[in-house]
């Protein structure tokens, strides 16, 4: 059975598919969200905690203003009613104490206040014009008629909403030893709505210039971002030009900072691709070209065979295994180029220097009909890939048998000179011409004297490759003159983990530099 939607299954969009439906979200809408959503939360905590702010301290200062008026009615009650002559006696009156609290107060604005002697409300505010009549709200007063002497809350401000308004009062029970028979209560209100209504206008008009500041910010903040991820258009732009026929785009790098140094390694990795696919197609072509010409050799003596004629048979034979050795050759040399970049191409071990240049010595000698001489050996180990300079030692050396005549000499040495580990050759040949000396370490390069042997011209490549894998090179280098004929290749390499044992010099030469 089938899963359906239901059965757990993801289905996976491209993203090809994303943008042909429109749902693909830029960076540059996803940092505009981020920058709007985080300038919003920030104005909107701010506004919030500066409303809270400001409503606890108007509600300090009522509350205070309430508290002074409790202070200020018992200092009254202790202190007695003041008497024509200006003595002081003790209150006998609750209504005439109440009376006296009530002129004596001055109400603040949005502050009034009431007496209550035995259930009934009476006296008002002197000042009508400051203060609000508290008589008018009926709920107010069916809440304080329901108030009971012993009310726990007493003294203490409170807050009571009606359908009016909503007030912040303080009730203040007053009793007198001189008057028993009467119960009264100072009562002491702000009307805490129209205390507060300053507070939220102000929060009002936060809110409209936040919004008008947020959008102000967010149109900014698009032209700004727009400018800064330009670079990343441009970078794409690019980036889709190109194609595997054409790497010659680059990108203009403007400015110094995070997204400059992007575009400059863009183009970087533009030019080492370019660099590369060349050398692809190069490779292709001359190995097409290397190969081509032995198949058609083969193919030729091949058709035109006589199969009767059994020495016509055995040539053919002779040239194909012959031509097929040169193209396994070709395809060996290949390999080997083809790993110059991988990290274990070189490995590099402790080698004694002066035994490996007696083994080289003992494996040219299968070379060719030449006289092989160790000019200079190097007591001395360094670390090296073996094997490695073995190969590209004997390389030297097969192009040298290559290129000198039967019965000359080839010299061979290793040396040590300026902390420099340097293994070289020289023969007697006709030496390398100036104007092909800079291209000779190129791959499929072959010089005048080469075309004529044949050779697929990967051999100093390789040479050159190994020596850049240990960190070094190889260059060529011309006798003195008066030396006579012939040419030295001399591979350079840094002594790594050198250990100096001496050195030997077996014939006189001059110094390699």
């Amino acid at each position: 059975m089938r899963n359906g939607p239901a059965s757990g299954r993801t289905l996976a969009v491209p993203s090809e598919a994303l943008r042909a439906t429109g749902a693909r979200v830029t960076v540059r809408g996803r940092l505009m969200t981020a920058v709007v959503a985080l300038t919003a939360a920030a104005m909107t905590v701010a506004g919030i905690t500066g409303l809270a702010l400001q409503l606890r301290a108007t509600d300090a200062r009522i509350d205070e203003s309430l508290t002074r008026a409790v202070s200020a009615l018992r200092t009254s009650q202790a202190e007695g009613e003041t008497q024509p002559d200006g003595t002081r006696v003790p209150w006998t009156s609750v209504r005439s104490l109440l009376r006296d609290a009530v002129e004596a107060r001055v109400p603040a604005e949005h502050e009034g206040m009431l007496s209550v002697v035995d259930g009934t409300f009476h006296l008002r505010p002197a000042d009508e014009t400051r203060a609000i009549r508290l008589d008018t709200d009926e709920e107010l007063l069916a809440w304080l008629a329901a108030l009971t002497p012993d009310d726990p809350l007493a003294d203490t401000p409170r807050t009571v909403r009606t359908s009016v308004t909503e007030y912040r009062l303080v009730v203040v029970p007053v009793l007198l030893a001189a008057d028993p028979a009467a119960t009264g209560a100072f009562v002491v209100a702000t009307d805490r709505t129209a205390q507060t209504a300053g507070v939220w206008r102000i929060f009002l008009t936060y809110s409209v210039v936040g919004l008008v500041a947020l959008a102000v910010t967010s149109l900014v903040a698009w032209f700004v971002v727009g400018r800064m991820l330009r670079p990343v258009r441009v970078l794409r732009d690019t980036v889709r030009r190109v194609t595997g026929s054409d790497l010659s785009e680059r990108i203009t790098v403007t400015g110094k900072d995070d997204l400059a140094d992007l575009a400059a390694s863009v183009n970087s990795m533009l030019q080492r691709l370019e660099r590369a696919f060349g050398s692809q197609r190069e490779l292709l072509d001359d190995v097409g070209h290397e190969l081509r010409t032995p198949l058609t050799i083969v193919r030729g003596h091949l058709e035109l065979l006589d199969p009767a004629d059994e020495s016509d048979v055995r040539a053919t034979q002779s040239l194909a295994l012959d031509e097929l050795d040169r193209m396994q050759r070709l395809v060996d040399d290949l390999v080997t180029l083809a790993t110059v970049d991988r990290p274990d191409f070189v490995r590099r071990a402790p080698v004694d220097v002066g035994r490996l240049t007696d083994d080289v010595l003992e494996k040219a000698r299968g070379l060719g009909e030449r006289r092989f001489v160790v000019v200079a050996r190097a007591d001395v180990v360094a670390d090296v890939d073996a094997q490695r300079v073995t190969q590209a030692w004997l390389q030297l050396l097969a192009n040298a048998v290559r290129f000198s005549a039967p019965g000359s000499t080839v010299r061979l040495g290793s040396e040590v000179a300026d902390g420099r580990l340097l293994v070289w050759v020289r023969d007697e040949g006709p030496g390398v011409p100036p104007e092909e000396e800079a291209r000779i370490f190129e791959r499929f390069h072959r010089g005048q004297a080469d075309r004529v042997q044949h050779g697929a011209g990967l051999g100093l490549p390789i040479v050159a490759a190994i020596a850049a894998a240990h960190g070094g090179r190889v260059y060529v280098e011309h006798p003195p003159p008066g030396a006579g004929p012939g040419v030295g290749f001399v591979l350079d390499l840094p002594a790594v983990g050198l250990v100096d044992g001496g050195s030997e010099s077996l014939e006189l030469v001059e110094p390699h530099r």
